[in-house]
């Protein structure tokens, strides 16, 4: 696989529209959500505010949030206190379905940061962290998502995120396609991602219910060849029940522990060599 970039949020949140990034051909694909009764059964995807930037998110639990590992570390390479942190289900220009402070995070071990803005392949199948929410939302303030595991079948996937230029509504793309699954866990989409689309779910439907397949992590250079416009993210069973495994032994520890646990849950890995992506 080839260079991937992550898709960068603190321009988005300043209104920067990014070299290389046409509007006019993000949106191509995408529906945007520009009426509150559009976002109607997609509450629990939410946008994600970080210090100086952003990120989406969703619901997999009343007061569990699922992102990119990667959005949840500063330039430095540390990760972000979670007080900084706040979750906004179903943003929507200033207003949401409910607002919550983050309790927690819980960025995956075996993630690897890369301050240069890229992810390697190896690294990508790990770009997941859970978010602990202060306090729970109701499920008729928005109703969570169930992960994805069975078969996909070549069937059309769909995702919903926040973005360059759309930042302030969601946008949903209703079909786009899995084009190839690794071994490992990393997949490739077609689907129209820009910078503030990390964490931001892809969906397929199992037995006539929607569920989260991956979450997107990055996206292709523009001087990758053949590649342009793939997008990648990873399968995700194993490593949300591995991080849901450390929280509930978080739970478990006195808190008195609970410095230890963020260096434990959340630290910095030495990046291995190996092919190159970047991130959303």
């Amino acid at each position: 696989m080839s260079v991937v970039r992550l898709l960068a949020a603190l321009a988005l949140c300043l209104g920067v529209t990014l070299p290389g990034i046409a509007l006019a051909q993000d949106m191509n694909g995408l529906i945007p959500m520009q009426r509150r009764g559009e976002i109607l059964g997609w509450e629990a995807v939410g946008r994600v505010d970080l210090p100086g930037g952003m990120c989406t998110g969703v619901l997999i639990a009343p007061d569990v949030a699922l992102t990119a590992a990667h959005c949840v570390y500063d330039a430095r390479g540390d990760l972000i206190p979670a007080r900084g942190i706040l979750f906004r289900a179903g943003y929507y220009r200033g207003q949401s379905m409910a607002d919550r402070r983050v309790a927690a995070v819980y960025a995956h071990p075996n993630y690897v940061d890369d301050t240069s803005g890229r992810v390697s392949g190896a690294s990508m199948v790990f770009d997941v962290a859970l978010l602990r929410l202060a306090a729970p939302i109701s499920s008729s303030e928005a109703e969570p998502f169930g992960i994805f595991d069975g078969t996909l079948d070549d069937l059309p996937v769909t995702v919903v995120s926040y973005g360059n230029g759309r930042s302030e509504y969601l946008s949903r793309q209703s079909e786009c396609a899995v084009l190839r699954r690794y071994a490992a866990g990393q997949i490739v989409f077609d689907c129209n991602v820009t910078y503030g689309s990390s964490g931001a779910p892809v969906f397929a439907r199992t037995q006539g219910r929607i569920r989260i397949l991956a979450l997107v992590s990055a996206i292709a250079e523009e001087q990758d060849v053949g590649r342009q416009g793939e997008s990648y993210g990873m399968a995700l069973p194993e490593r949300v029940a591995e991080l849901k495994a450390l929280m509930r032994r978080d739970d478990a520890l006195p808190k008195v522990t609970t410095g230890a646990r963020r260096v434990q849950v959340g630290q910095r890995m030495t990046a291995p060599g190996g092919a190159r992506f970047v991130r959303p």
